[in-house]
């Protein structure tokens, strides 16, 4: 069953001529009319005002975006597709139709997974249109009272890991607890919220303690020094799966590279940079700009949490007019930075196989199958495909195994998973039915909101680790 939608259609709000040409369009794409060919022309040249530098659409209605829509596939209905969206755009921009709650609502469905600008074949730039969208559905109108309490909740509590880190010393003894597994059995959490209640189920196991022990300001490189790269550790990631981060400093250290860990480092705004909250994720950059301030320079500012590295790449853009928009090195993601300068030949000789679920070492006639788990904001928001698949096919005997929609959003899209429930959900159980039926006992996911959504839906046979933990083990595991 498709999620319930409480903002109905807006179909209403269209003129009977604009319901006419989007229900041709949707239902005979490939068969073109007279009508369909006048509309794409006129729409072509159409301007939306306040849009930014995507002024000019150039949508052909061709519906290319469908298939590859997330929002599509769980709604079905054309308001939830980003041709249908441009539409909305389009007419609020004549005066044809009122952005209100309503409107916002198909606004609010999107996932920001940028798969739509991948897929069409017209260069319409969709992913700018959102962007200069997203703040305007923040005016305090178009949500309710319970929706914006719940996002400033959110955004007051997931870029400062100084506020997560006491609040999740009060869940450590509840998460995995049967405390835990009553309430939710009887899903009392419900009763206040399926907001709250997607929280718990988002909660993994904790470790006993929030956090791994704290990184000495500056790792050593093992060997020959190849370079200084200095490590954004990310808010969500270092609280909720620390194990990533020690694992990407024990890489880096083995490939020859110092790494600068600034202590006071906090939040590059990702979460808020895509619910276009303007002004706090100006602040979160500024202020992570100069945390990074070394008095050595760096060959490269790292992440690897594909979310962050997409608003870290855009900083210039955020911070547009500002005296300093950028890092004095360049934003690299770590299986984009380890892929250009290559493995070190010393690294890659230890590699050792790893192993089964059985705890059996992998080997020629039974390799270990991995499914690879693409983040939207790797794949389609920096253009990151075979970088982390090369690193991976430097462990021996390990297969790599590909998902039928590798390029449909898992789900998670930043806080989409929480504010968005019914519909993550539904997405979550589609991404891990496709990684889990590759045969693959585990699943590669590069980015910490992709690992805790799969890792919730994912059955018990379909581990759920990051790239640079596989690659991690792989190196500790030899002699």
């Amino acid at each position: 069953d498709k999620p319930s939608r409480s903002s109905g259609s807006v179909k209403a709000k269209f003129s009977a001529a604009d319901v006419a040409i989007a229900d041709n369009n949707r239902n005979s794409a490939n068969k073109p009319g007279r009508r369909d060919i006048e509309y794409r022309s006129s729409i072509a040249t159409r301007k939306v005002t306040g849009m930014g530098s995507a002024t000019t659409d150039p949508c052909v209605h061709c519906g290319f975006c469908l298939p590859t829509c997330a929002s599509y596939r769980v709604f079905g209905t054309e308001m939830d597709s980003p041709r249908g969206r441009i539409h909305a755009l389009n007419a609020i921009s004549n005066g044809e139709l009122a952005l209100d709650q309503q409107v916002a609502a198909h606004f609010d469905t999107c996932l920001g997974c940028l798969a739509c600008v991948s897929a069409c074949p017209s260069g319409v730039r969709y992913d700018e249109l959102l962007e200069a969208t997203r703040p305007k559905l923040n005016a305090p109108e178009l949500r309710s009272p319970w929706q914006r309490s719940f996002r400033k909740l959110l955004f007051s509590l997931l870029p400062y890991p100084n506020r997560l880190r006491p609040l999740l010393s009060l869940l450590r003894s509840y998460s995995g607890s049967g405390l835990q597994s009553w309430v939710r059995r009887n899903r009392l959490l419900r009763v206040l919220g399926p907001e709250l209640e997607a929280m718990d189920r988002l909660l993994p196991e904790l470790p006993k303690t929030s956090e791994a022990a704290p990184f000495p300001s500056v790792v050593a490189a093992q060997g020959p020094k190849r370079g200084r790269v200095a490590l954004v550790l990310g808010c969500v990631q270092r609280v909720f799966d620390p194990d990533v981060n020690q694992a990407t400093v024990a890489v880096l250290s083995a490939n020859g590279f110092e790494v600068v860990i600034p202590e006071q480092q906090g939040c590059c705004g990702a979460a808020t940079h895509h619910q276009g909250e303007l002004e706090q994720t100006k602040t979160l950059a500024r202020d992570l700009i100069q945390a990074f301030k070394t008095s050595e320079p760096v060959d490269a500012v790292l992440i690897a949490a594909s979310g962050c590295g997409h608003t870290l790449k855009q900083y210039g853009q955020i911070l547009a007019g500002e005296t300093q928009t950028s890092f004095d090195a360049p934003v690299k993601d770590v299986h984009e930075f380890l892929s250009e300068v290559g493995l070190a030949p010393s690294f890659k000789k230890q590699l050792t196989p790893l192993a089964h679920a059985d705890g059996s070492p992998a080997s020629a006639e039974r390799p270990l199958a991995v499914a690879f788990h693409d983040a939207c904001h790797m794949i389609h928001g920096q253009g990151i495909k075979a970088q982390p698949r090369e690193l991976l096919k430097a462990i021996p005997h390990l297969a790599l195994k590909e998902a039928l929609d590798a390029g449909v959003c898992c789900g998670s899209a930043g806080i989409y998973n929480l504010v968005q429930p019914e519909a993550a959900a539904e997405l979550g159980r589609m991404k891990v039915t496709d990684l889990a039926g590759t045969g693959a006992s585990l699943a590669a996911s590069s980015n910490i909101g992709c690992t805790l959504q799969l890792r919730q839906h994912a059955p018990a046979t379909l581990e759920v680790l990051h790239p640079m933990q596989l690659l991690s083990r792989s190196f500790r595991a030899s002699p």
